[in-house]
C-alpha cells in the first residue's frame, strides 16, 4: 500500500507540480487548501477542481480565519511586533496552515507532510520549523529537492505537466502576489530593481484619485486588549478585520514599502498592505497608551521586538514566544474601552478614546492643572536630576569630543 501524504495545495503551479509528481510516485494523496482570508468561492472550487484534476486522492478546503485571529491577530495588537519595526507579519498565515496539515495528518493516520516551498526564501524555514515543533512527522520538499537538478524550475515543471496532459495557465503577472485576512504582499517587477512600483501594484488600497470626498470616522472596541466591536456592533474578530481592511483600504491607509534581511541573507523588497491590522495598531495603542502605567507602555517595546523576530524566524511554536505572550495577557487586562479613528485618506488618527481605566486625575491636567506644590515640583526637579548634577559639579561638563 502506498504512503498516505498530506499536501499543502494552493492550487498554483509549483503545489500543482507536487500533486502530480507525488501521485506519479504512488502516494495516496490528500491535498489541503486552507483557506486563510483573500480568496473567493470561485477561486475555491477553482483550487479543489485542480486538485481533482491532477489525481488527488481527497481534497479539503478548510476555513482558518477565527484561528488566524486567536493565534496571530490578537498577540499582535497586544505586542505590537513589527519586522524592523515596520514589516507586521503577514506571512503569519503559514503557521496555520501547517498546524492545519499536521491536524490532517493525525486524522487520516499519516506522518508525511508535503510543501511547495523552495529553497530560495523564508517560507521553507516557516513551514519545517513549524512541523518539528510541533511532533514526528516526515517533510516531503519536491519542488525545493527539484533545484538540486535543475536549474530553471518553473520552466521545468510547466513542461513535465504539460507533457503530462495538464494545462498550465498562462500568466502576464509580473508580480507574486500573496493575500490573506492579514493583507496582501507584492513583489517583482520594479519592486524587486529597488525602483518605484508600478501603478497595477495597488491591491487593497485606492490610490489618491480615488479616495472618497467625505471623511471616514470608525469606532473600535476592545474586551482585554481584543478588538470586539465596530460601531457598537459586536463581531467576530476576523470579520471585524476584513471590515477594516475595506474600509480603511477605500482611504489607501495602510499601504507601504519595506526592505528586510531575510533568513537566507538577502535584501527582500516588497510592497504591502494592510488597512485592516494598520487601524487596529493604531487604535490599540491609543487606548493601552492611555491605560498602562509608564513601566508597562515602555517594556511593550521590547516585547515586541523579541516577538516579531520569533515570529518572522519561523519560531511561532517556541516555548518562549508563549512566555512572552502570558506576559502580554496580563497587560490587557484593563484595556478595555472604545476609540474612534479618523481618517480623510492616506493616514489615521486615533481622535477620541473612552475608557472607565484611563489614568487620569480631575485635579492634575498636564499643562493646565496640578494638585501638587510649586515647591514640591522644584524639590522633584532636583531629585530627579541629582546625579547628572553631581558629574557636572565634580567632572566638568561633558562636551561633544571630549575623551
Amino acid at each position: 500500500m502506498s504512503d498516505k501524504i498530506v499536501l499543502a495545495f494552493s492550487g498554483g503551479l509549483d503545489t500543482s507540480y507536487c500533486l502530480w509528481l507525488l501521485k506519479q510516485q504512488g502516494h495516496e494523496v490528500h491535498s489541503v487548501f486552507v483557506d486563510t482570508g483573500g480568496v473567493s468561492e470561485e477561486e475555491r472550487k477553482r483550487i479543489e477542481s485542480r486538485a481533482v484534476e491532477l489525481g488527488t486522492d481527497r481534497h479539503w478546503t478548510i476555513d482558518v480565519g477565527a484561528a488566524i485571529w486567536d493565534e496571530f491577530v490578537v498577540p499582535l495588537v497586544w505586542s505590537h511586533g513589527r519586522a524592523l519595526d515596520q514589516y507586521p507579519l503577514l506571512c503569519s498565515d503559514r503557521y496555520v496552515i501547517v498546524r492545519t496539515c499536521l491536524g490532517i495528518c493525525d486524522q487520516i493516520g499519516s506522518r508525511h507532510f508535503a510543501h511547495g516551498c523552495t529553497g530560495m526564501g523564508n517560507d521553507q524555514l516557516r513551514f519545517d520549523q513549524t512541523v518539528r515543533s510541533l511532533g514526528d512527522y516526515e517533510i516531503v520538499a519536491p519542488i525545493r529537492d527539484l533545484q538540486s537538478e535543475v536549474t530553471q524550475i518553473r520552466e521545468y515543471e510547466k513542461q513535465q505537466l504539460n507533457d503530462a496532459g495538464f494545462e498550465v495557465p498562462v500568466s502576464n503577472s509580473l508580480y507574486s502576489i500573496n493575500e490573506n485576512l492579514l493583507g496582501v504582499t507584492v513583489s517583482g517587477g520594479a519592486i524587486d530593481r529597488f525602483q518605484r512600483p508600478e501603478a497595477d501594484t495597488w491591491q487593497l488600497c485606492q490610490p489618491r484619485e480615488k479616495w472618497p470626498a467625505e471623511s471616514l470616522q470608525v469606532e473600535i472596541g476592545f474586551e482585554h486588549g481584543r478588538a470586539t466591536s465596530l460601531n457598537g456592533q459586536s463581531m467576530p474578530g476576523a470579520d471585524l478585520l476584513g471590515q477594516l481592511n475595506r474600509e480603511f483600504g477605500q482611504y489607501g491607509v495602510g499601504r507601504h514599502i519595506y526592505t528586510g534581511d531575510v533568513s537566507i541573507g538577502l535584501k527582500g523588497r516588497i510592497v504591502f498592505e494592510c488597512p485592516g491590522i494598520t487601524a487596529l495598531l493604531l487604535a490599540h495603542r491609543a487606548l493601552e497608551d492611555t491605560i498602562n502605567t509608564r513601566y508597562q507602555n515602555q517594556f511593550r517595546h521590547i516585547i515586541a521586538a523579541r516577538w516579531a523576530e520569533l515570529v518572522y524566524t519561523g519560531f511561532f511554536y517556541e516555548p518562549h514566544k508563549r512566555d512572552l505572550e502570558a506576559y502580554l495577557a496580563s497587560s490587557q487586562r484593563n484595556v478595555t474601552g472604545t476609540v474612534t479613528l479618523e481618517t480623510s485618506g492616506g493616514t489615521a488618527w486615533p481622535v477620541a478614546v473612552d475608557s472607565p481605566h484611563i489614568l487620569a486625575d480631575p485635579d492634575a491636567v498636564y499643562a493646565q492643572s496640578c494638585n501638587w506644590s510649586p515647591e514640591e515640583a522644584v524639590g522633584f526637579i532636583k531629585l530627579l536630576g541629582q546625579s547628572s548634577t553631581l558629574s557636572a559639579r565634580i567632572n566638568g561638563v561633558a562636551q561633544v569630543g571630549d575623551e
